[in-house]
């Protein structure tokens, strides 16, 4: 005799067999968080208010080093706010996409698309000229964006302020805007190969204003590699292995 079996679809455990999966890989990109592999225990460093600076000379890494933070806070559902004083919207979407294909590359992960529109909705972006870019312009853009319940940024990325133009009064504006809105600040510096450090080792332009910062990188080359070297607030183990790979322009074991 033959029976006659219906047939049961199970449409919840499939749902929850994607998320689970989801949050695997998305954890796999987390655990590539530069700052993790630097040795740092918290992995954000910055509180709301503080500034952490990056510097290099020109084309050595800087902004594709800063992107990589940024992805990190995107992927655990923060918001970021990357300010460019240098680079058009398209160029900086290029700078995420590349270096976002780049991790998920290491990682083995297919599904681009599932996490690409999962962390957009989560990331700002302005420009602005350096030459008339202020701290009351960046006010009033902000201020327009968290009135209006559009954007509340919880990290704000400000790539080539010209530090060695900038103003002291500027510097501590900065500051108080940072803590006003609840934001830790990264910014990407240039540095001049033919200026010398200040006396307390300071590349400059930093050199006079080294104490407004709770945490500066450098990008060091050296030959075909790219060192990482904390020169304020240091993480609890030794980062020296650490270079920024050329090719992909992630932070990665020198080893």
């Amino acid at each position: 005799m033959l029976h006659k079996f219906k047939q049961i679809s199970y449409p919840a455990k499939v749902i929850y067999l994607k998320e689970r999966n989801y949050n695997m890989l998305k954890k796999e990109l987390i655990r590539r968080n530069p700052l993790k592999l630097m040795g740092y225990k918290n992995e954000d460093i910055l509180d709301p208010g503080e500034f952490g600076a990056l510097t290099a000379r020109a084309g050595v890494g800087k902004t594709a080093f800063l992107v990589q933070l940024a992805l990190d806070k995107l992927l655990r559902d923060r918001t970021v706010l990357h300010i460019s004083l240098n680079e058009p919207v398209d160029k900086v979407c290029l700078w995420y996409e590349e270096v976002f294909r780049n991790l998920a590359f290491q990682s083995d992960i297919k599904q681009l698309d599932l996490f690409w529109e999962t962390i957009l909705p989560k990331r700002f972006i302005m420009t602005f000229k350096a030459e008339t870019f202020n701290v009351a312009i960046l006010k009033e853009r902000l201020t327009d964006l968290t009135e209006q319940g559009i954007f509340f940024p919880q990290m704000i990325i400000i790539d080539s302020l010209p530090f060695d133009k900038t103003q002291l009064d500027d510097v501590q504006d900065l500051k108080k805007l940072a803590k006003d809105h609840g934001a830790a600040v990264w910014f990407a510096i240039k540095t001049h190969r033919h200026k010398e450090p200040g006396p307390d080792g300071m590349p400059y332009p930093l050199s006079d204003i080294s104490q407004f910062f709770e945490v500066i990188f450098e990008l060091q080359p050296d030959g075909k590699e790219i060192n990482v070297k904390a020169l304020k607030g240091g993480p609890d183990s030794d980062a020296s292995g650490l270079i920024v790979d050329p090719s992909t322009m992630l932070v990665k074991d020198k080893i």
